[in-house]
């Protein structure tokens, strides 16, 4: 099988994942970017985004798995997704989406349960759904914080 330059594009996070060291980072920054477009935080905007690049992510994360092997590291669609589910609702001011890199990224590095199951599912599906949980995870962990302190 060979992958077309957009499944790259999508599959790779916009080519970070073809970045030698931390292209989950660096795919998680570039949502991130994505995500400071004026107006991109709005509901109507960045659900159906999210949407639309979890379909495009088991799509092309069918092709990386069979290219590059189970849940390889050039797929970064997931952490776009990710990040981008770790930011719903949220005020955008630095301190809350810095807050949120890096409860995301914690998140999916420790990959609690049911994300670590999760990883387990067969192909594109699997190297989605571990990151929509623990992008859930960060979301959850972010409201409570603002609930707590506001």
């Amino acid at each position: 099988m060979k992958l077309n330059f957009f499944d790259k594009l999508i599959g790779s996070g916009f080519y970070t994942g073809y970045i030698p060291f931390a292209s989950g980072t660096w795919g998680s920054l570039a949502a991130l970017v994505i995500y400071l477009i004026p107006g991109f935080e709005k509901p109507v905007i960045i659900i159906p985004a999210i949407i639309i690049f979890i379909i495009l992510g088991v799509y092309t994360g069918n092709k990386f798995d069979v290219v590059y092997g189970k849940d390889p590291a050039e797929c970064t669609v997931d952490e776009v997704v990710g990040m981008w589910i770790s930011l719903l609702f949220l005020p955008k001011t630095f301190l809350v989406v810095a807050a949120a890199f890096i409860s995301w990224r914690a998140f999916d590095i420790i990959k609690p349960p049911p994300a670590r199951q999760a990883e387990s599912l067969n192909g594109g599906l699997g190297i989605m759904m571990d990151d929509i949980i623990a992008g859930f995870y960060s979301l959850l962990l972010l409201h409570l914080i603002l609930f707590i302190f506001k």
